[in-house]
Order: C-alpha cells, then structure tokens, then sequence
C-alpha cells in the first residue's frame, strides 16, 4: 500500500497558522486591497486562455484573479477548510482537494481538469511550507504537469518567513530545481521584477533542455 504524504509544515502549524492566515485574506478582499502581483505576472508568461494550474492555492486568491484574466485555472489545495472557504467565495474556479506530491495527469482528469499546463503557480510561501526534505519531489512532480515550453512561477519569502515555514536561500531553490529537471530562467525580488535581494524569491523555471549535439 502507498504511504501517506508526510505532513507539510503548513498542517503541523495548526489551526493558529490557518486562521491568522484567512483572517488576513477576508481583511483584504473586504477591503479590496490585496495585492494581485502574483497572477499579473504569471499572466505576462502565460499565453491567451491558458491552462494554469495554482499549486497550493489556499483561499483562491490568486486562482481567481487568473480566471478573471481569461485562463483556464485549476486550483489545488490540500488543507480541506481552505478548499471550502474557495469554492464559497470563488464557485467559478475548479479546485481538486489533493496533496502536491500526489498530483498525476491521471488524477487531475479524473477531476474534469486539464493534464498538461502552459504555467504552474506556487506563490504565496507554499515551497517554505511543504514537508521538509520533498523540495525536489514536489518540483519534479510539478514539472511533470507542464505543457511544453511551459513554466513554473515561483515565490517565496527565503529566510525569516511566515511562523512554522523554513529558510529557503534561492541558491538552494537553483539546486533543487537542476536535481528536478528544471533551469531557472529568471530570479528576481519581487513580481515586478525588482534586483533579486533578501526578502522575498520570485522565480521562473523550466524543463532543461537537452545539451546540444557536440558532433
């Protein structure tokens, strides 16, 4: 029998991390001021009416901002009381409640959803959160969901994140990313593109490709 997913450090936070987080979002949306730098960006790298696919997409936040841009979004969560709280506030997005190390073509088409996408979102601290040690695991299952020449959008605070995440230099990222099969194509410090620096990881990723034929 398969073994269970290890707990991710979001779930081992507990409910204190959950509600402080949903707190901050339901203060936002009222207000109307979050922030939407995530999907503004990953919509520059995505073609027209694309397939995205938001891994770790808590509230849906970020889903929704896409589908609102045309994209063809699929949303993923695994925390059961975030999933509820998106499709209560975001019907129109298709969210699959599942773990990331168990995400396969197969099992998003089970859920009506597409199994190959032009951009997969993982924004919002979801890499400093995952179960300690699946980095590499979780790229790798990712970066077997992209359509050819798609991407990864990547963000994340490196050190001193958010309560229960870990410290996550972009010099690891890069490492994990090459064992993954992917090449990072951009780093920078913000989702406009600002010098990469301390506080916060943006980065794009992509399959390798092959060396060129030396002959």
């Amino acid at each position: 029998m398969t073994e269970p997913p290890p707990p991710t450090r979001w779930e081992l936070a507990g409910d204190s991390r959950e509600s402080g987080y949903v707190r901050t979002f339901l203060e936002q949306h009222e207000a109307g001021s979050g922030d939407d730098g995530e999907a503004r960006l990953a919509d520059v790298l995505a073609p027209r009416g694309a397939r995205v696919l938001d891994a770790g997409s808590g509230v849906g936040r970020v889903a929704e901002a896409l589908r609102r841009r045309g994209h063809d979004v699929t949303a993923v969560e695994k925390d059961a009381a975030l999933v509820a709280i998106s499709r209560e506030r975001f019907p129109d997005v298709g969210v699959v409640e599942a773990d990331l190390l168990a995400l396969t073509p197969e099992l998003l088409t089970t859920h009506g959803r597409p199994s190959a996408y032009d951009v997969v979102v993982v924004v919002g601290n979801v890499m400093v959160f995952l179960a300690d040690d699946t980095q590499v695991e979780v790229l790798r299952v990712l970066a077997g969901l992209l359509a050819e020449d798609g991407c990864l959008l990547v963000g994340f605070h490196p050190v001193a994140g958010p309560t229960g995440s870990r410290d996550y230099p972009a010099a690891e990222l890069r490492e994990h990313a090459e064992e993954a099969g992917l090449r990072l194509d951009l780093l920078a410090g913000s989702y406009d593109l600002r010098p990469p620096g301390e506080d916060y990881v943006v980065a794009v990723l992509r399959a390798q490709r092959p060396a060129p034929d030396a002959r």
